[in-house]
């Protein structure tokens, strides 16, 4: 079992019953067709939706926060739709294994930028791959790894570590390798010295003293780790997604943009390489294009807006007016 183990006897016993209950409906949904677990994935998406205040305040302020003009019943609709995609990730994830294969992968996945994408990914220099709470994610890695084109993840350990240990077993098939956030700076650099392919979830708020800067036009916290790996390894930065098409397990796999280091070498230096905060800032407006393809498929119940600190609020100010003057 996992390394991460609890102090109490009691919790132990609780960790590894949620476990079993995990197991248990991945079991019923592995037995169920893809389209009955879409339609039981409506049907529970309503109810949690409309029935249930989970998670509603969040939701429901982060939609005001980034499409103010919607109406009640708008917001209704998207807040039911986002429950419906979360809830088909996770029938995805437990069907993967079984329906995705190295002979029908391309059934499942549309590639639409493959060419420039594996060129990155497969060259002699590190690659960072980065993408947010965006369509199936987690898919998405287990297509990396069966197509032979293994990465490296940096992810925060689950609390249950039954849980943890499942969900680690799926995320490294096919060679992925799964890096907790904390305490990985070494084998981090490791792999770019390497020049392997080092992939992050790049929109979790960073708190007080991390990067500030505009997601969808308002503050928040960035992590200064993923543009410092960049710069200082030289590492292309390739903001890529997974979208889901319509149907359960078909997606549109692309990316909105690439920050190649290399430029640095140019004539003229693309503004968004000059410092960790504007490439921070590149990186969510690329988020923010492949967000707006699909804003169903965004994790809306994340607090991704917090309290702005006042002298943030004053450098943020003064970056959108020297922008306005350009």
């Amino acid at each position: 079992m996992s390394s991460l183990q609890t102090n109490r006897p009691t919790g132990k016993w609780i960790d590894y019953l949620g476990y079993i209950a995990l197991r248990c409906g991945i079991c019923a949904i592995q037995s169920l067709s893809l389209e009955s677990c879409d339609r039981g994935c409506r049907l529970l998406a309503a109810l949690l939706a409309d029935w249930t205040k989970i998670r509603r305040d969040p939701i429901d302020a982060n939609l005001q926060l980034v499409y103010g003009q919607l109406t009640t019943e708008q917001q209704a609709l998207l807040r039911r739709q986002m429950w419906h995609h979360l809830l088909l990730m996770i029938c995805e994830i437990a069907h993967a294994p079984r329906k995705i294969h190295r002979t029908n992968w391309r059934d499942h996945f549309y590639l639409r930028d493959k060419d420039a994408m594996f060129q990155y990914m497969m060259d002699g220099r590190a690659t960072v791959l980065v993408t947010g709470h965006f369509g199936n994610f987690e898919v998405a890695g287990y297509l990396v790894g069966l197509i032979g084109t293994p990465t490296t993840t940096i992810a925060r350990p689950l609390d249950n570590p039954y849980v943890n240990d499942f969900f680690t077993e799926f995320r490294s098939f096919g060679g992925n390798q799964i890096l907790p956030k904390e305490g990985s700076s070494a084998r981090v650099q490791e792999v770019l010295d390497a020049g392997g392919t080092l992939t992050l979830l790049a929109d979790q708020h960073a708190g007080a003293k991390g990067c500030w800067v505009d997601f969808f036009g308002h503050p928040t916290s960035c992590h200064k780790a993923l543009a410092l790996f960049v710069l200082s390894a030289r590492a292309p930065m390739v903001v890529n997604y997974t979208r889901r098409l319509g149907k359960p397990l078909r997606f549109e796999m692309g990316m909105t943009g690439v920050a190649d280091p290399a430029d640095l070498d140019a004539p003229h230096v693309p503004e968004y390489l000059e410092s960790v905060t504007e490439l921070t800032a590149w990186y969510n407006q690329k988020l923010e294009e492949a967000i707006r393809m699909a804003p169903e498929q965004y994790w809306w119940l994340h607090r991704r807006w917090r309290d702005v600190p006042p002298a943030q609020l004053k450098r943020i100010e003064a970056r959108r007016q020297k922008k306005i003057g350009h």
